[in-house]
């Protein structure tokens, strides 16, 4: 596994090896041993998400208070802009973000520590977001910080993808602007 460490401590992108020939391809998209050299760090995953959203539709930036969630994001069909922001109070990287597309082509995986809240734009015409966490979804935990907070100023990649504007869910609208955002103790 080939891994790339972004300007955020602790978020990688992962490649895995991929074996392709005119059949197809094989490739191990998760292995707890790699994972834990790689990473340094030896996780239990508790839960696997599968989310399917046409293009255009931006998730997040989501985060839990409390269970704070892990997660180890793939995309299995289609491709998306996937972003993580530190919102980890005395860190030297609070409030700043990193992206990276994800695809079916690319096979690339995102670890995003706990610590962090996360959000994708899909930029095809579907995409299949796979991903791994370590902390069970909790509801009443959840928290959103909106996607477009001129604080943060993530480079979604709207234009370059034809996208006017995002599709939200009204949760994601109503989002909270890491200023004013309950944030983990």
């Amino acid at each position: 596994m080939h891994v790339t460490p972004t300007a955020i401590a602790g978020v990688l992108i992962l490649e895995p090896r991929v074996f392709g020939d005119d059949r197809g391809f094989f490739m191990e998209s998760y292995n707890r041993r790699g994972f834990a050299a790689a990473t340094g760090s030896d996780i239990d995953f508790v839960q696997d998400n599968h989310s399917r959203s046409r293009k255009g539709v931006l998730r997040g930036l989501h985060y839990q208070l409390k269970q704070p969630q892990g997660k180890l994001v793939r995309v299995v069909n289609g491709a998306v802009f996937d972003v993580a922001v530190d919102i980890r109070r005395g860190s030297s990287t609070f409030g700043r973000w990193v992206g990276v597309e994800l695809s079916t082509d690319n096979h690339r995986q995102l670890w995003v520590p706990a610590g962090m809240a996360h959000g994708f734009l899909v930029l095809s015409d579907t995409a299949d977001v796979l991903y791994k966490t370590t902390e069970y979804y909790a509801l009443e935990h959840e928290r959103c910080i909106v996607w477009n907070d001129p604080a943060i100023g993530i480079d979604w990649p709207l234009v370059a993808h034809g996208i006017e504007s995002p599709l939200l869910s009204e949760k994601d609208r109503l989002g909270s602007c890491l200023a004013q955002a309950e944030l983990l103790a």
